[in-house]
């Protein structure tokens, strides 16, 4: 699993805890989505190509660096929405496409719903945001989009997985990297990561 990297960071496994528990209210449980989200986008950008700019500081004239690829943030409704605020603070100029889909509760297969996507990509970098990665199938399906699209650089950003979803996306989509928070045990026959934390859309969104 070398293309799926699990946060070390002990400021991420805090906050999940806090997440995870049942009692976390909707107001709480979206603060600490959007503090994750910006904690994972410091790592899941670590590769982001830099060019050199010709500044000027109070002191004299330097080079500095800025960001040489465009970021396009692509949500997952609803869950992933909850992720956008945390990243665009971090990079407002980042740009922001909706990808909907919904789970078939029968089938367990995602539908796609809705799809904002210009004619032609106009990011170097998509990253998909979505905090389950559960069966996988939402997440196959966005880079099955995004790839039909035309992106060249795609990374998934969520956070907790099962083994189920991770081996779903390396078997059809090897080169999109995964970035976690943390691995859970399982699926279970609803299709829900064990112990996980419950409906991410429904417990941002109040409608559990």
């Amino acid at each position: 699993m070398s293309n799926v990297h699990v946060s070390p960071h002990p400021l991420v496994a805090h906050k999940l805890s806090l997440l995870r528990q049942a009692s976390t209210e909707p107001k709480k449980f979206r603060q600490l989505i959007k503090e994750l989200a910006a904690l994972f986008v410091y790592e899941a950008t670590l590769d982001l190509a830099t060019e050199p700019v010709e500044i000027e500081t109070p002191i004299m004239r330097t080079t500095a660096y800025r960001l040489q690829e465009k970021v396009g943030l692509v949500p997952i409704l609803r869950a992933g929405l909850g992720m956008v605020e945390g990243i665009w603070e971090l990079m407002p100029s980042a740009e922001v496409w909706h990808i909907g889909l919904y789970r078939d509760e029968r089938t367990l297969k995602p539908v796609e719903y809705y799809n904002k996507l210009p004619t032609e990509p106009t990011v170097s970098v998509c990253l998909i945001l979505d905090p389950m990665l559960a069966t996988g199938g939402s997440a196959v399906a966005t880079v099955d989009i995004l790839k039909r699209w035309g992106a060249k650089k795609i990374k998934f950003v969520g956070l907790i997985a099962a083994p189920e979803g991770i081996q779903a996306m390396q078997s059809a989509h090897p080169d999109v990297p995964i970035y976690v928070a943390h691995i859970d045990e399982r699926l279970n026959e609803h299709g829900y990561i064990v112990p996980g934390l419950g409906d991410a859309g429904d417990r941002q969104f109040g409608t559990a």
